[in-house]
């Protein structure tokens, strides 16, 4: 039986900051209950965490930290928690870690309702549950009315890349093959068409997922994989230019090959914006030695999160560090960084 709720008020105010026992309620009350778990102890200032992989000779411990705002706080397909906690676990896979444990820390504005606060909480829990993560430990603070925008969420994670694993951008050769895990571009135009300013309507749902299941299959099946990235701001195309500069290579894409939605697509239209560049945030591209392509892309397709999973170009020793795409029209187009804002408050 679920214990008894000692929080009665329906909004945030601003002594649900300041220490004392509205603030205690507040903690206890959404995110412990929402939370607890046996890593999070007797609730000290700090979680006490061991773990038997740490132990193990030649393993390396992998940290991240990412802030997370977004608007509208709730979309198609998740909410600011749902991203909170799938970013986080994203960043830490991506580098071939297994995500463990997660803290969380609330930034709140005065007057926001609790019943947000609930959803969002029950957000994260299902989103770790999912990654098989715990969140263990984190922070509230309240801020008063114009001071942030109803909720701000900022996430740790930490992760143990096992012995002998090792992915970096830098490590990508000429020949080897860039996939994509599915479409892209759909929690950029979902959140585009949810503010609802722009009078854009659309079935798209955000791709918000964790990626661990997924990075797992795909270097049990193919070790050799050189580097991963989640496509998050600056999309796609941000990802590979961080990846042909790190390594060195030039990248070429094929337009006929690239996974995009045709309402993705429409929406960008009617915004003069280039789908290359919209936000993901389950969507991943990966770059693996050309004899070991084939099976990396048979073990994302045979994972609920890759199940639209294709080659999308490779890496070439022509134009290092620069990406370009062959075009549906036979041309040649360079696909540079993001320059300037495309979206604010997407991610």
């Amino acid at each position: 039986m679920a214990p008894p709720r000692r929080l009665s008020a329906e909004r945030v105010t601003l002594a649900h900051g300041g220490g004392g026992k509205a603030m205690r309620d507040l903690v206890a009350d959404v995110f412990v209950a929402a939370f607890r778990n046996p890593e999070m102890g007797e609730l000290e200032d700090q979680a006490r965490l061991s773990s038997a992989a740490l132990a193990e000779p030649g393993a390396q411990l992998a940290f991240t930290t990412d802030s997370f705002v977004v608007d509208p706080v709730e979309f198609p397909g998740g909410d600011i928690g749902t991203i909170a906690v799938c970013g986080t676990v994203n960043d830490l896979a991506v580098g071939g870690a297994r995500p463990l444990w997660l803290s969380a820390a609330f930034i709140i504005e005065e007057g926001v309702e609790v019943a947000l606060l609930r959803r969002v909480a029950a957000s994260m829990r299902a989103s770790a549950e999912a990654a098989g993560v715990v969140i263990v430990t984190g922070d509230t603070k309240v801020v008063g009315r114009g001071s942030a925008d109803k909720l701000f969420v900022t996430t740790s994670g930490v992760g143990v890349i096992p012995a002998g694993r090792r992915l970096a951008a830098s490590r990508v050769r000429a020949g080897d093959v860039a996939l994509v895990n599915g479409v892209l571009g759909d929690h950029g135009a979902a959140i585009l068409a949810a503010r609802g300013d722009l009078a854009l309507t659309s079935d798209i749902v955000s791709d918000c997922r964790p990626l661990d299941g997924l990075m797992e299959a795909v270097l049990a099946a193919a070790p050799g994989v050189r580097a991963a990235r989640d496509c998050t701001r600056g999309g796609l195309a941000s990802a590979l230019n961080e990846i042909a500069e790190a390594a060195g290579v030039g990248i070429e894409l094929d337009e006929a090959a690239l996974p995009l939605r045709d309402e993705a697509k429409g929406i960008c239209e009617i915004l003069g914006l280039d789908p290359l560049y919209l936000a993901n945030e389950g969507t991943l591209v990966l770059f693996a030695p050309a004899g070991e392509a084939e099976a990396a892309l048979a073990a994302m397709r045979g994972h609920p999160a890759g199940r639209g999973a294709v080659a999308i170009g490779r890496a070439v020793e022509a134009h290092p560090a620069v990406v370009v795409m062959r075009t549906l029209l036979g041309g040649r187009r360079i696909v540079d960084m993001l320059v300037g804002e495309q979206l604010p408050r997407i991610c």
